[in-house]
């Protein structure tokens, strides 16, 4: 294969790059019958078709042969209507249902175009079983691939649940490339016997197989290939087929990637139905099939729901609509009872259990919690669960304030770290590695190492931010091996399905360690670097090593909280706890005793059962829809910052400018530059120390004079377009599973039209306008405040804390303030403020102050503030700062309450 690989937006993995790969297909073949075009352009156009087509069932080798023979003879008229009866079943996948699809001879009008509403909204899916399709990697001549598929076709049966077409390679690389092409593929057949190197010849292979460094060498056994494909899906069933001594097979560790190991071909209706099997398992989903049959019985309901059923709803005049706006089966699966087939939330033993250890199955997990109170409760529950008073956690300072409020429930105390910022922006980035380990090392050098419980950290930030997590582990775990990691996924549930994105994920860095940990040479490796560095080595040298941890000490204990809500197809507020702990046995108790203190006795049973779909959906197709959001935020990326109109007011902001260089060790700069494709942004993955996660976009919207609040209600009152989050001069856009290309269409539209706004009235008010525009974008770009970092907890709240290390006591503060008379306020704006900073008694904050946006505590409980802050607080002009009072002012300790807990 050539090795000149496109750009990362010339080729992506998912189907919508295919589908548009047809529909230029078909409009050439409409200019060629039109006489437009040339043969030779088609014939161009199928060959370069052609290879990746070789990894999909449909239009499959007949229906593309056929295409071929029509161009060969000349059949103009033939070959648009093909082409436009093949890309229309693309597009709206009826070939997944449609026998016609198939059939070469079903030559209907070209303008024929199927229904697009999915299933659900058009027809009864009472009898629709799902479609996926299966790889069998052979050695088999391609001759023989269609005979093997017509034998494949005919184990079909009417009682199978599912229904699945073959799709037939015949080298290692080929299967690579299928899986990671084919977001259909949920289930691989492979007999040994393969050759390496694919039949194919084209340049778009190799940019596949580039960026997962998967190398070639004298190992092409089933097994191997078995282990390549689970590194990038790890969904994916996998059967072996094998002639030779199989029981010693199946004895082999590697084989534990592999479902199940057959002795050749001798039972094909077995290997089906262990198809079918595999792929139920992942289907099922025990809490919403027992939900769904709940629904259905007659339950007389003598308990305190009293619109269980329905009844009180739709048997009354005045909020019937409610029942008919929602529909019957809400009501129906609604109960407050936890037996007659449900299960309690709280102590689960039945399907809820059986549901959450699919979930763990699915996430790389050993358990998982569902929570239904959303993620501000899975990090209160694992801050409770595993630190208790007196414990240090480093934390950083600008993490969600669930965090901050956990410790305060706790009494853990918070050693606060800062992450890097990005004044211009009004935002933060993440906390830098080395600040971090010397965090653990001034601990160390105090002796105060054995009171540090947990590292507490935002991955990936609401900005997009991604950390090297395996890297910061194992470098932590080199200073202190039983460190607890707790990472706030919140807004990255969904990466654990990208090859992409997982090695940045908890649980995708965890695997990772536990598989380094087994390896021999991981303790040859942390000799080597101890003998390297001497016995005593200085914290410089340590800040200034990769760290090897020692594998013999570690103790790998991972957690990882996502908002399931804010990813997948769960309703608002369900969220997982996930769990990577080899010592859980010593916290099992606690986390139930958290879960008792935190979850609703009353959860909300469609929530759980949302969770439960969830999990579900990303198991069978959440690659496919991970890569469509990739694909969906790349357009958006491209068509902003390539438009010639847009772009001289908007800008969606690249690796560049999110992530300062000395982060960026692969010389990463945005996923549109020159040269980059996805063996160069593989790389940034796998070195630099944040990574940009592509799905998060922070469009800049000081340049055409909105402040961010300001552009997110004009967006949402006069377009219709709902965002999340703003910073002070811009926006952020987040792609998800749930995003089409046609909201990018709109989105686009819309900013055409606000630019062309704002020339208008560049234009109608002359030179005042534009020196007004002008200055408008220097206040926002320009003029912007500092961003304050932590200043300290006063010395009344840091009675055991060391001299160097930053921790405070931040309950006491916090619970301090709820006696009235020991507090007092400062207007923020006014002499005295101005007074107290120069001359004192220091002003202590009483409570948690977090200004919307940025969305970080700037104050927090026992923190001494600083002209920093009080600058920046003089400066926001966002309307919702929570924990301060206008009216008031800063509410602080008053001087003489704080001289008064010195004495105790």
């Amino acid at each position: 294969m050539s090795s000149s690989a496109p750009r990362i937006d010339q080729f992506t993995l998912a189907h919508a790059g295919r589908a548009d790969g047809w529909r230029e297909l078909t409009h050439l073949a409409d200019a060629w019958a039109r006489g437009a075009a040339a043969r030779s352009d088609l014939e161009a156009a199928v060959s370069a078709l052609g290879p990746t087509e070789a990894f999909h069932a449909y239009p499959g080798p007949r229906l593309f042969g056929v295409l071929a023979e029509r161009i060969a003879s000349d059949d103009p008229g033939g070959v648009a209507r093909l082409a436009r009866r093949i890309s229309n079943a693309l597009l709206t996948r009826s070939y997944r249902t449609r026998p016609s699809d198939w059939d070469v001879h079903d030559d209907r009008a070209g303008s024929e175009l199927a229904e697009v509403l999915p299933p659900a909204l058009d027809e009864d899916v009472g009898g629709h079983r799902p479609y996926f399709e299966a790889l069998f990697v052979t050695s088999q001549p391609a001759s023989r691939w269609s005979a093997l598929a017509a034998e494949i076709r005919r184990l079909r049966r009417p009682e199978d649940a599912f229904v699945y077409e073959p799709v037939f390679v015949g080298s290692f690389e080929d299967a690579f490339c299928a899986a990671a092409i084919n977001t259909a593929i949920a289930s691989v057949v492979v007999a040994e016997g393969f050759p390496y190197r694919s039949r194919h010849d084209a340049p778009v292979l190799r940019a596949v197989l580039e960026p997962f460094g998967e190398p070639e060498d004298t190992d092409v056994s089933a097994l191997r290939l078995a282990g390549a494909l689970k590194r990038i899906r790890p969904e994916l069933d996998i059967f072996l087929l094998s002639d030779r001594e199989v029981e010693k097979l199946a004895g082999n560790p590697a084989a534990d990637c592999v479902r199940r190991i057959f002795y050749a071909i001798e039972e094909p209706l077995e290997l089906h139905l262990a198809v079918l099997e595999g792929v139920r398992d992942r289907y099922e989903t025990p809490f919403f099939d027992n939900l769904k049959r709940y629904a259905q019985r007659p339950i007389g309901t003598f308990h305190a729901l009293p619109i269980a059923r329905g009844k009180s709803v739709f048997r009354s005049d005045w909020i019937r609509d409610m029942g008919e706006f929602y529909g019957i089966n809400l009501f129906l699966a609604e109960s407050s009872a936890t037996t007659g087939g449900l299960d309690s939330l709280l102590e689960p033993t039945g399907n809820i259990k059986k549901a959450q250890e699919m979930a763990a199955r699915a996430f790389g997990a050993d358990h998982v919690f569902f929570v239904t109170n959303g993620t501000s409760t899975s990090n209160k529950m694992a801050v409770q669960a595993l630190t208790k008073p007196g414990d240090i956690v480093v934390v950083d300072r600008n993490c969600h304030k669930s965090h901050h409020y956990g410790m305060v429930l706790t009494g853990a105390q918070p050693f606060y770290v800062e992450a890097f910022p990005m004044t211009e922006y009004s935002m933060y980035g993440a906390v830098p590695l080395r600040t971090i380990k010397r965090a653990l090392l001034t601990l160390r050098a105090e002796g105060r190492l054995d009171r540090l419980k947990m590292l507490d950290l935002t991955n990936c930030t609401f900005d997009g931010h991604m950390y090297n997590v395996r890297r910061v582990m194992e470098e932590c775990l080199a200073i202190k091996p039983d460190l607890i990691f707790l990472w706030d996924e919140a807004w990255s549930g969904f990466a654990r399905f990208s090859p992409f994105l997982r090695p940045r994920t908890a649980m995708g860095a965890a695997a990772d360690i536990e598989a380094w940990l087994r390896d021999p040479a991981s303790v040859a490796a942390h000799e080597k670097q101890r003998a390297a560095l001497g016995e005593n080595p200085t914290d410089e040298a340590l800040l200034e090593t990769r760290l090897v941890p020692d594998p013999r000490r570690v103790r790998l204990r991972v957690y990882q909280t996502n908002s399931t809500h804010k990813s997948m197809s769960a309703i608002r507020q369900g969220s997982m706890l996930l769990v990577k702990d080899v010592d859980f046995h010593t916290v099992e108790a606690q986390f139930h005793e958290a879960v008792f203190t935190h979850a609703s006795t009353s959860p909300n049973q469609q929530l759980i059962a949302s969770l439960d779909v969830a999990r579900r959906q990303m198991e069978l197709e959440g690659y496919g829809l991970v890569m469509n959001a990739i694909e969906i935020a790349l357009a958006i990326r491209k068509s902003v910052n390539e438009h010639p109109l847009i772009s001289r007011y908007f800008r969606v902001l690249g690796a560049d400018a999110m992530i300062p260089a000395e982060y960026r060790q692969s010389g990463f700069t945005d996923y549109l530059s020159p040269g980059v494709n996805w063996a160069t942004v593989a790389q940034a993955m796998r070195e630099d120390e944040f990574y940009l996660d592509p799905t998060r976009m922070t469009l800049v919207c000081g340049t055409a004079g909105f402040d961010g609040t300001q552009f997110k209600g004009l967006l949402a009152s006069e377009y219709d377009i709902q965002l999340n989050k703003t910073s002070r001069n811009s926006v952020l856009l987040q792609s998800n599973i749930n995003n089409t290309r046609s909201d990018v269409a709109h989105l686009i539209r819309v900013l055409v039209e606000i630019c062309h706004g704002i020339e208008k009235r560049l234009e109608s008010g002359g030179d005042v306008a534009r020196q007004a525009f002008a200055a408008r974008v220097k206040a926002l770009m320009t003029d912007v405040p500092d961003l304050p970092n932590f200043s300290r907890f006063h010395d009344v709240f840091r009675a055991d804390a060391g001299r160097d290390s930053p921790e405070g006591d931040m309950r006491a503060a916090f619970f301090g303030a709820y006696e009235p008379e020991l507090c007092e306020y400062v207007p923020l704006f006014g002499a005295e403020c101005d007074r107290r900073l120069r001359e004192g008694p220091e002003m202590v904050s009483a409570n948690f102050v977090i200004p919307y946006p940025p969305g970080f505590p700037i104050m927090v409980p026992g923190q001494v503030l600083t002209q920093e802050t009080i600058d920046f607080m003089r400066k926001l002009d966002v309307k919702e700062i929570h924990g301060y009072e206008r009216e008031r002012g800063l509410k602080l300790l008053r001087p003489d309450a704080i001289a008064a807990r010195s004495k105790r």
